[in-house]
């Protein structure tokens, strides 16, 4: 066998097992799913690509202290102000489970993509003014 055939064959297997490799690490959804809970922080963070990192605390019984918290990203940021406005009220949202996390996707694996409930809005936004007479 020429040893040129025999490397170059290698090379090919190689450059194409780690493209299958970082497909399914960072590019194939996981999971796919909802989250419910109290949204507790969002904001936007990083020292070079600035993304958008945010916190759930999920309601329910634990027999410890800890609350069970949802760690997570958004990638657009309309979906990021409007959660932003919302912080502190119930919300319900869906999101896409990576297996590894990009700088330029967000710090978590949990990347959510759309929000499906708002609880606890009202009719009106902001303060209404009380006149005394």
């Amino acid at each position: 066998m020429n040893w040129k055939k025999i490397s170059r064959t290698v090379l090919v297997v190689f450059i194409i097992s780690l493209g299958l490799f970082i497909y399914y690490r960072f590019f194939w959804v996981f999971a796919d799913g909802t989250k419910a809970g109290v949204l507790n922080t969002i904001q936007e963070k990083g020292y070079l690509f600035k993304t958008y990192e945010g916190e759930l605390i999920q309601s329910g019984f634990k027999t410890n202290v800890q609350s069970n918290e949802f760690l997570f990203s958004v990638t657009d940021p309309k979906i990021s102000e409007v959660l932003q406005q919302n912080s502190g009220r119930e919300v319900n949202l869906h999101y896409r489970k990576y297996l590894g996390a990009l700088p330029w996707r967000g710090m978590q694996q949990y990347i959510v993509d759309s929000i499906y409930e708002i609880r606890g809005v009202e009719k009106k936004s902001g303060l209404s003014p009380t006149i005394e007479k």
